[in-house]
């Protein structure tokens, strides 16, 4: 005798399921299209607008990221709800559940950086910048101190809580903040992952640094990169 289905598939399923009880490739029938799980990084600091997403993923189109979104909202992972008054902004945000990946994006990174052929100095957006501090932030390196970091990049504004046993990090004001990085992305990034000095970034006009200096000076040290993976070349 058949067994019974006891589950239904999302509405706007992919077009292909792998058909394996393997929960791994159950969460590939769900996230595994291209570009879906950079939509879901995008949206791990808080709600986007649309036009938000397209401008952090400029290699996508408008009709590729509409077709992610509504697959991610028909699989539960992403929600749309309309922001009050004054803004009145549709924007997409991930649900509950959603938010549970994001440990899944920190494995897959820390795993990832240790590829030979990962090249640190393309761009970033700023929520792949953020979730990168998380990934890889050693305490070891902050035992001891505790510190508020502001992080002002563009328009958005993001405050960092660290100490020796791990680091926050919050859209929001950076009132209380010891130190702060104003300038774009790849500036901040640079400093951080390529090896740029601060100094020769804020000659460049590239970065501002308000505040504690020697505090920003040692932010930029909390983050190495894990050794790179030994090629196999038998």
């Amino acid at each position: 005798m058949k067994s019974e289905k006891i589950t239904e598939r999302p509405a706007a399923a992919p077009r292909r399921w792998y058909d394996d009880a393997c929960a791994a490739a159950h969460a590939l029938d769900l996230v595994g299209e291209r570009w879906a799980l950079l939509v879901m990084r995008e949206l791990v600091f808080g709600p986007r607008r649309f036009s938000d997403l397209r401008g952090s993923l400029p290699g996508i189109s408008a009709n590729v990221l509409t077709q992610r979104l509504e697959g991610l909202e028909a699989a539960g992972v992403v929600r749309r709800r309309r922001l009050p008054p004054p803004a009145s902004a549709q924007v997409y945000e991930l649900t509950e559940w959603g938010r549970e990946s994001e440990p899944i994006f920190m494995a897959l990174g820390r795993w990832a950086a240790r590829s030979p052929a990962h090249d640190p100095t393309l761009p970033l957006s700023a929520a792949s910048l953020l979730l990168s501090l998380r990934t890889m932030f050693d305490p070891g390196r902050a035992e001891g101190i505790e510190a508020r970091v502001g992080l002002r990049l563009g328009d958005e504004a993001y405050l960092c809580r660290l100490g020796g046993d791990g680091i926050e990090i919050a859209a929001g004001p950076l009132d209380g903040a010891d130190a702060v990085f104003a300038g774009p992305v790849a500036a901040v990034a640079g400093a951080i992952y390529g090896g740029r000095k601060l100094e020769e970034l804020e000659e460049e006009g590239l970065l501002r640094i308000e505040g504690d200096r020697a505090l920003a000076g040692w932010f930029v040290t909390l983050f190495p990169l894990p050794p790179k993976a030994a090629r196999d070349v038998g």
